[in-house]
């Protein structure tokens, strides 16, 4: 049986305080879901099937971060990239994370596999 997850790959030169982090990876999880249910909902079925795993990731810049979004579209899967919208700690606009997912595991290891956990 093929397993399904969904990645959350946040920045971690921001220095978000875990309130903030915390928003940044549900806003990434929950516009992913809602990427994916537009062009894979057997995707996004099968994950809800196998429990919704899900996994965060960190970079430690921008750079690293759109790199591994660019990849995720290249593959075709269900991405975002989260951008606040300044009314806290960050300046309006800033890309605090990307969510890629729900999509086979074996896919998505294939980009952020060397990633440390957060």
């Amino acid at each position: 049986m093929e397993e399904f997850k969904q990645v959350i790959v946040v920045r971690t030169d921001l220095k978000m305080s875990k309130g903030k982090l915390a928003a940044q990876v549900a806003h990434a999880a929950v516009t992913c879901v809602l990427e994916a249910l537009k062009t894979n909902k057997k995707w996004v079925d099968e994950w809800v099937r196998q429990g919704q795993k899900k996994v965060v990731l960190r970079v430690e810049s921008l750079d690293e971060l759109l790199k591994i979004y660019n990849e995720a579209r290249a593959k075709k899967l269900p991405v975002a990239i989260i951008a606040d919208a300044g009314r806290t700690e960050l300046e309006p606009g800033t890309i605090t994370c990307i969510g890629i997912g729900p999509a086979p595991s074996k896919t998505i290891d294939n980009i952020t596999g060397r990633l440390k956990l957060l």
